[in-house]
């Protein structure tokens, strides 16, 4: 049975307004024959399950092929403290004290989270209506999600994680608190399970950097915005030079081993951006790329100069990377 407040069109499945497609075959939904909720394609019978509040997208062939990096992911996640079984904590996301577990991290968060809300989403939703639909890839908990409900918007929130602390499952804390809890799928970033031309924006928040190929999962952000809609990428690191981003791939590749056991190497994300990878982009894909510099404070201003004094590698710099679909 459906938990969440959804709705489905029993011919050619929408839900919530929004048309699916197979992320298998591209074909389209129906609801199943045994009237549980299930939506089936019409084509190669994939079906997509709605269980404790998560609309499940990811055939078993996918599932399959990121078990291992999600069975990574969340020892590593666990290990560094992540979640909580107290709403509060989620609530409060993404401002925490600064005792709390990962609270550098959260600064930045909260930080590109004030410049999203001043200066970008304003012009996404600039008229104010409810119903600025925008898809959250790389949701985690679902705390940005959470926000921009509270904006009027309607988000969507897509990750590969389930889980009850670091995962979709974790956005069950916010339901209470919405009018309507906004959708959450299990997805892969590179097969979304909508159809074309139905978002306002797309955001990658702190996610962009595990695609496996950068072009391939722009294109189908791409995809599923309309004419004129905006990509977001924030808070992704970035490098000057590539050897930089190359250097810090081996020393975190080292680090993780020593403090969890494992390499978290089981698919080979991109993790790093620099200008010219970006440029790349923009010449394939047609976009033109405007990028936003939050102030993340003096002491992270200050670490690419103390790095070159003490004769360290470049650290890395988040920014907001900001494009238009051209229509």
């Amino acid at each position: 049975m459906m938990t969440q407040d959804a709705t489905i069109n029993a011919e050619l499945a929408t839900l919530n307004g929004f048309k699916l497609r197979c992320p298998r075959c591209y074909a389209a939904f129906e609801e199943s024959t045994k009237n549980d909720g299930t939506l089936v394609c019409v084509k190669c019978h994939f079906p997509m399950l709605l269980q404790d509040g998560i609309w499940h997208a990811l055939p078993v062939e996918r599932a399959t092929y990121y078990a291992r990096f999600i069975k990574d992911y969340e020892a590593i996640r666990t290990a560094e403290g992540r979640g909580s079984t107290d709403s509060s904590y989620y609530l409060s996301l993404p401002f925490v004290t600064r005792t709390s577990h990962n609270a550098g991290q959260w600064k930045i968060r909260a930080a590109t989270y004030r410049y999203l809300k001043q200066t970008l989403l304003p012009r996404i939703h600039s008229s104010l209506q409810r119903g600025t639909c925008i898809l959250d890839i790389g949701a985690g908990n679902g705390w940005l999600s959470y926000h921009l409900a509270q904006l009027g918007m309607t988000p969507v929130a897509v990750d590969l994680l389930t889980n009850d602390m670091d995962g979709l499952g974790a956005a069950r804390h916010y339901d209470s608190h919405l009018e309507h809890p906004f959708l959450r799928m299990q997805a892969e970033s590179d097969r979304l399970p909508f159809c074309d031309s139905q978002f306002e924006a797309v955001i990658f928040n702190a996610s962009f950097h595990y695609a496996e190929d950068f072009s391939r999962t722009l294109r189908e952000a791409l995809r599923c915005l309309r004419p004129g809609g905006t990509i977001i990428i924030a808070d992704s690191p970035w490098y000057a030079d590539e050897e930089s981003g190359r250097q810090m791939l081996v020393e975190r590749r080292s680090q993780f081993f020593n403090r969890f056991g494992i390499f978290s190497d089981s698919i080979r994300s991109q993790e790093f951006l620099t200008d010219e990878r970006l440029d790349q982009l923009a010449h394939a894909l047609g976009l033109r790329w405007e990028y936003h510099t939050p102030f993340y404070g003096l002491r992270w201003s200050f670490r690419p100069l103390i790095a070159k004094l003490k004769k360290r590698r470049e650290p890395s710099t988040f920014r907001i990377y900001v494009a238009k679909k051209m229509a």
